[in-house]
């Protein structure tokens, strides 16, 4: 089993974009971890891509399986969306993994594989920067909701506290406030780094 290395972030952090470039990088050879949703597919989206979009019937079937790693309810303006990780093989790989994920599926994923399995990227973003750039990405959908982006945008101030950030015993973070190429190179020398440390000597 590889590492799952995890980028997290909050609400327009940059976590797609950083995402999309990492698994561009062919220096680092990382294998897309996907995870599942039951809100709708944004314009743009891909199923299997960003994420695998299923429905509350399907989870519950694997739920009783016994196949969710973990999972998160978010109340929206247009009912309850559902997030969650499936212990579907993705982790047996060899490859390294790279996915996107909150606090709370991080310390799940950690807890379920192992904390040397599981690497996380924290990305930090100016609060202001994010909110121009959550409305930017709202305006591009077929029925923009700025309500959710709102509900969205204060929730993360809970969701993403410092008191649980460092629960988490994250302490290494990247700078999204900048240009973007900063932060991929520091990223990249960064994952390099604990790729080469857990290889076996």
């Amino acid at each position: 089993m590889g590492i799952l290395f995890t980028v997290i972030g909050k609400s327009a952090s940059g976590k797609d974009r950083i995402y999309r470039e990492l698994l561009r990088d062919d220096s680092l050879d990382l294998t897309p971890f996907v995870t599942c949703t039951t809100r709708p597919m944004r314009t743009g989206e891909k199923n299997g891509r960003e994420y695998f979009f299923t429905d509350v019937e399907t989870m519950r079937g694997l739920e009783a399986a016994g196949k969710i790693v973990e999972s998160r309810a978010y109340p929206t303006v247009h009912g309850d969306w559902y997030y969650f990780t499936a212990d579907d093989g993705q982790m047996e790989s060899e490859k390294n993994l790279l996915g996107i994920c909150t606090l709370e599926s991080y310390n799940a994923l950690k807890k379920h594989y192992g904390a040397e399995k599981v690497c996380p990227l924290y990305i930090t973003c100016e609060d202001g920067t994010r909110l121009l750039r959550s409305i930017e990405r709202e305006k591009r959908q077929k029925e923009p909701s700025y309500a959710e982006v709102c509900r969205r945008f204060l929730a993360d101030e809970e969701d993403f506290s410092a008191e649980k950030i460092r629960e988490a015993g994250i302490v290494r973070f990247f700078s999204n406030d900048r240009r973007i190429e900063d932060c991929l190179s520091e990223l990249n020398q960064y994952i390099l780094e604990i790729i080469k440390k857990a290889q076996p000597r």
